[in-house]
Parts: C-alpha cells; structure tokens; sequence
C-alpha cells in the first residue's frame, strides 16, 4: 500500500517551490420561490453526479500511482492520464464541473501562503505542485467554508464528498465518495481513490482513520471564488 505521495506526508517528490418587507418589489410569490429552491436542490445533486463521473472514468485510465514532480501548464494543468496520486483524482473529478483546483489553491497560497502547512520548506506557492498534496487540499476546502463534521455514520457521506484519511504510517491520502455502495447492506459508499494501483472504486471510507470530510457547493463554487 502506497503512501499519499513521496516519503513525506502529502509530499510529492523533490521539495522545491514547485427597505420594506411590504414593498411592491419584494412580493413573495411562494410557488416560484419553491420551484428555484427545488432547481437549485436538483443542481447541486447533478454537479455532485457529474463529477463522481468524472472520477469514475479515470478508472482502467489511470494505472499508475507516481508521486514524480512534474512541471505542468497553469491553469488547467495535469500530468499524464495514465499517472497520477491520489489529490489528482481529485483535481480531475472537480473539472468536470469547471472547478480549477490548481488556480483556486494556488491563488489562495498566493495571498495567504502562511495559513497553508509548511511541510516542505518552500518559501512560496508552487502551481506545479501544491494543488496535488492533501493537507494542502485540505486546508483550501477547510478556508473555503467546506468541512463537515467527521462521521461514523456512512450515511453522512454523500456523492461527490472529499474524505482524506491518515494512514498507519501516518501520510495523508484522500478520495472521493461514489454513488455506489457496499454490497454488505451498510449502507457504506465506495470510495473512488489512488492508492497504488491506478484509481479505483473500493470500499474503503472506514479503512483508515478519516481525517477530513469536505462537500464542495459546486453550483456556487465559480461565482464565489473562481474567475
């Protein structure tokens, strides 16, 4: 069983830098009012769908886990589809529905470098790297108003969630919650995850001591902090 990434928790590779409620205009049309409440429910279940998909397809794609330091184009950079480490699940997952973690972590490094771990002695944000290491993963969905509480409850664990673990040796690793489920009638949902052997769909959301469990409102996730 591989760790998250290199020889260091969530490392990868070499350490460099890489007024009036009564007004005319505020009538409340009860019926219209529920109907964008139910669309907007329906949106945030169809991102989370799209995206839980995305992930899925890397399956059979990405057969390898390389914890390598590659340089990579910004935004919208990656490494070779058949490679990969865990964060990158991800980060692939999250563009099929726009959402560029490689930009929004690293422009959140970029202003707030200090609030994010200093792990591997960088002196500031690296667009090839920081994007693909979980307790930088991590502390941007943390900042961002994302976390949820930790459960040991499956059924708090819904499609399109971002569970990070702490293995026994004490590295990060990190994955997506699938819309499947265990065949064992838990209720448990597979998880969609690279931990070795190419991304997989396994059952593994209680494997390990969970660390992290993020929902990320994709719906808003463009307005609120993208371009």
């Amino acid at each position: 069983m591989k760790p998250e990434i290199g020889n260091r928790e969530g490392g990868i590779g070499r350490t460099k830098g890489p007024g009036s409620c009564c007004s005319r205009t505020h009538i409340f049309h009860a019926p219209l009012f529920l109907l964008l409440l139910f669309l907007a429910g329906t949106a945030t279940a169809q991102d989370a769908t799209s995206v839980v998909a995305s992930a899925r397809t890397q399956i059979g794609v990405t057969r390898m886990y390389d914890p390598s330091y590659v340089r990579i184009a910004y935004p919208n950079g990656d490494v070779s589809i058949e490679r990969g480490v865990c964060a990158d699940v991800i980060v692939r997952a999250f563009r099929a529905d726009g959402v560029d973690l490689q930009r929004l972590v690293h422009e959140d490094m970029a202003a707030h470098f200090a609030a994010y771990p200093n792990t591997w002695g960088l002196r500031g944000p690296d667009t090839n790297i920081d994007h693909r290491r979980v307790p930088n993963l991590e502390v941007f969905f943390q900042r961002h108003h994302a976390s949820l509480p930790i459960s040991a409850t499956a059924q708090d664990y819904l499609p399109g969630d971002v569970v990070s673990w702490r293995l026994p040796n004490g590295l990060a690793h990190i994955g997506l919650v699938s819309n499947r489920k265990a065949t064992d009638g838990s209720g448990r949902r597979l998880m969609i995850h690279n931990i070795g052997a190419g991304t997989q769909e396994e059952d593994v959301l209680f494997s390990w001591k969970i660390a992290g469990h993020y929902r990320w409102p994709f719906p808003a996730a463009v307005r609120k902090i993208g371009a």
